[in-house]
């Protein structure tokens, strides 16, 4: 039997060998809490991100250009073609679109040349300015209008071509006339703006047949050379709608035949500029 005196002495020798191993193994063995470090401690959660707060801000519709005008054309043209109903264009109607149209790439117009709805330029003066000239043509009692049912509900149309509608840049055509080659008639005009008044509306912008016009003059004695890529016209305002809501009417006599269409508009600027994009004159409508 054990003396008081040796348990004692053997409960410390055990009480300090539990303390070694302790010391050994590490706090968390002996079920205690570790302390978090100063860094550690330091260390904080991510903040949620803030949300934004009010409605969404909608971007606007990029303006239309040529490019584009073409293209719903194109699409306008064979479904009317195929005898499939034209859709209603509601992703065309109201947009803004500006158009550049060149003209007088190969010289000046010929007074036989000049046409209503397609710009043009020609020597006045003894060649010492040239005039820019752009004539509406007048579409109220064309068959186009009056087959969109439009003839009641307009009181003017005044229409501007866009020629070589194939032609999806803003510039000149590169590929020249063969010189040692008869002349090829030029192809029948197929796309058209028509820049469109109500019945009772306001008449401001209409031109009632008279032309927009500029004088490029020679800066003081120097003459007037003949521009090498033409002159832009420029077509800006926004698409309207006919009476039957598309933005494109289309036409043809006869199935060899490529549709004509047009595109309704609200016409708010017309400008003629040089090829670089230099503003020679600009008249605002709205």
């Amino acid at each position: 039997m054990f003396s008081t005196v040796s348990a004692s002495s053997a409960l410390t020798r055990i009480g300090a060998l539990l303390t070694l191993t302790c010391a050994t193994a590490g706090l968390a063995a002996c079920g205690e809490t570790p302390t978090a470090s100063p860094k550690q401690a330091e260390t904080k959660a991510p903040e949620p991100e803030a949300k934004p707060s009010g409605p969404a801000v909608l971007k606007p519709d990029p303006v239309l250009a040529r490019s584009d005008l073409i293209a719903a054309a194109a699409q306008a043209a064979s479904r009317y073609a195929s005898g499939k109903a034209l859709p209603a264009e509601e992703d065309l109607v109201g947009r803004a679109f500006s158009v550049r149209v060149p003209f007088g790439c190969e010289g000046p117009a010929a007074p036989e040349e000049e046409t209503p709805g397609i710009a043009h330029w020609s020597w006045v003066e003894d060649r010492k300015t040239i005039r820019l000239a752009m004539p509406p043509a007048d579409w109220k009692g064309s068959a186009m209008i009056a087959q969109a049912g439009a003839s009641q509900t307009w009181e003017a149309v005044e229409g501007f071509w866009v020629p070589r509608p194939w032609l999806m840049a803003d510039g000149c055509a590169a590929i020249r006339r063969d010189p040692l080659q008869p002349a090829v008639a030029a192809s029948t005009q197929t796309l058209g703006l028509a820049a469109v008044f109500e019945q009772g509306g306001s008449r401001v912008g209409r031109r009632d047949g008279r032309a927009y016009q500029f004088t490029v003059r020679a800066e003081k004695d120097a003459p007037l050379s003949v521009p090498e890529d033409g002159y832009r016209i420029v077509l800006e305002g926004r698409v309207k709608a006919f009476p039957s809501g598309r933005a494109l009417e289309c036409r043809a006599s006869g199935p060899d035949e490529r549709p004509v269409c047009v595109l309704a508009t609200q016409l708010d600027r017309v400008a003629f500029e040089s090829a670089e994009g230099a503003v020679l004159a600009e008249w605002h409508t709205d």
